[in-house]
């Protein structure tokens, strides 16, 4: 299944597979665009391009990742795991053995090498090019999404920075509140690698924000990828296709050719400014802080170019796709990490961070305890405030079948740890902001090993009468009644998302 190259690309894809639909009726994008949108994700209704936003002289995009089918769409794939396989391969390369090894070993190798971006002459992201007093952000239709927001913030961008002690760019997504024409805050977060790119420069910062992506594009602005990973082309191996790269007309950085806009500009080390409140993922609003101002030198985009935008709140939103194809695609990486772990889950109403369900092979006592503190040294799960480990049968994305096992194998006295460390930026539940209590769960089935008394065995029917039963089930008369396999559901027939 191919991929869209860019946004105009995906708008067309979306509007064959009858997963968006046009709003001509003016529309204001503060509070308004996001009740609608609040309850289009809901419902699991499509994505929507507002033609005709309120003040602004551009097209509002929205909703473009909010349900399984469409972020498979957008990477072209039948399931969201089909892309954990394709990076797996890599992670799992050995030395190859044998003639027919060493040439898929090769495809693998310049597929990677394929992947990174081209750097051209032009760019239809620089057809129209506006420069210091002529940039306006009043032309975009930029939302302020909750009656608590401190004004409108830019919400689904791809921030690009340079390190400046190694040169490499790093990509990430950073909500931008509004503060002026030419001005925004750059909400950089304690734990994020923009933030760090900006400690270690001295004086002005150069960034450029591109706005308006092909979807994979968009989706590695957002991936928690390791900061030696370049994130343009970690898109253009999950497209298949490099991205083309063009200079910046006023920054020494490249930008996205084929991207609706782009916002150049400079970031000074001690230039800050509130920014904030902001009603967040986490279903509160985040309080007002300091944060670098961003100075805006030019703005470039594609003629009639669309800007694109996402609404956070109480989950389930939008961006529950985007975490949830996080999950499905790093879990190759975890599991090198951690090879013992089977399959991860995080829930989307843990929003990120507040919980992750883990099963593993257990081979030892207090192996579950030894893959929670793994997971808490482990990259961006390492702000997880609280893990649930269960035994590898366990099905992780089926809640009631996993508080079974919390309900039924924890001894609360032996079987929760209690510890302390870094926690999400945005958490407001710790006494100290970023640091704070953990909590894991051992739902493990225990053995002697560990203080046990005979661990009784589980209730479960015989293969031979299941099987006499799923033959005979019409002569029952029940044929209205769904075969649930005694208990028994597949993962293929669960979302991971629940409705």
């Amino acid at each position: 299944m191919a991929t869209a190259r860019d946004l105009r690309d995906w708008i067309a894809l979306l509007e064959r597979e009858g997963e968006l639909v046009r709003i001509s009726a003016e529309v204001d994008p503060k509070l308004e665009v996001t009740e609608i949108v609040d309850r289009t994700v809901r419902a699991g209704g499509p994505a929507l391009l507002f033609e005709n936003p309120k003040g602004a002289q551009h097209p509002l995009l929205i909703n473009q990742f909010g349900t399984e089918r469409r972020m498979c769409l957008a990477f072209g794939v039948e399931s969201l795991d089909d892309i954990a396989a394709k990076l797996g391969d890599i992670l799992e390369m050995q030395p190859p053995e044998g003639l027919a090894a060493k040439v898929r070993g090769l495809k693998t190798l310049k597929s990677i090498a394929d992947s990174r971006p081209n750097v051209v002459k032009h760019g239809a992201s620089q057809e129209v090019v506006l420069r210091g007093d002529e940039v306006d952000l009043g032309r975009l239709p930029v939302q302020t999404c909750w009656p608590g927001d401190a004004g409108p913030f830019i919400t689904l961008p791809a921030v690009i920075t340079r390190d400046p002690r190694t040169g490499q760019r790093n990509v990430g997504m950073y909500r931008m509140q509004v503060l002026g024409p030419r001005s925004t805050a750059m909400h950089w977060q304690i734990h994020k690698d923009g933030r760090a790119d900006y400690l270690f420069t001295d004086g002005r910062m150069e960034v450029a924000v591109a706005l308006g992506l092909d979807p994979i594009s968009a989706y590695s602005a957002s991936a928690p990828l390791p900061k030696h990973i370049d994130e343009f082309m970690m898109a253009g191996f999950l497209r298949g296709e490099a991205l083309d790269l063009v200079k910046g007309v006023t920054v020494d950085l490249e930008v996205p050719a084929d991207a609706e806009i782009v916002l150049e500009g400079y970031i000074d080390k001690d230039d800050l400014a509130d920014e904030g409140p902001f009603g967040d993922h986490t279903g509160y609003y985040t309080p007002a802080e300091q944060f670098p101002v961003f100075h805006v030198t030019a703005m470039t985009m594609r003629r009639d170019a669309v800007y694109p935008s996402i609404v956070v709140g109480k989950p389930p939103q939008e961006d529950a796709w985007l975490g949830k194809a996080t999950e499905r695609i790093f879990l190759p990486a975890v599991k090198m990490t951690v090879p013992e772990i089977v399959d991860y889950d995080l829930p989307v109403a843990g929003a990120f961070h507040n919980l992750c369900i883990v099963s593993i092979k257990k081979a030892f006592p207090g192996h579950a305890k030894k893959v929670m503190h793994a997971i808490w040294g482990l990259g961006m799960l390492s702000l997880t405030k609280g893990i649930v480990i269960v035994d590898e049968h366990v099905d992780v994305h089926d809640y009631e079948q996993v508080m079974f096992y919390v309900g039924a194998n924890v001894d609360p006295k032996r079987d929760i740890v209690i510890t302390e460390g870094p926690l999400d930026h945005l958490d407001h539940a710790p006494t100290l902001q970023f640091v704070g209590g953990k909590i894991g769960i051992d739902a493990t089935a225990k053995g002697p090993l560990e203080g046990t008394r005979e661990w009784p065995p589980e209730i479960e029917m015989s293969d031979e009468v299941r099987d006499l039963v799923d033959r005979r089930w019409a002569e029952y008369g029940l044929e209205s009644v769904p075969v649930a396999g005694s208990g028994r559901i597949s993962k293929s027939s669960r979302r991971l998302l629940r409705r």
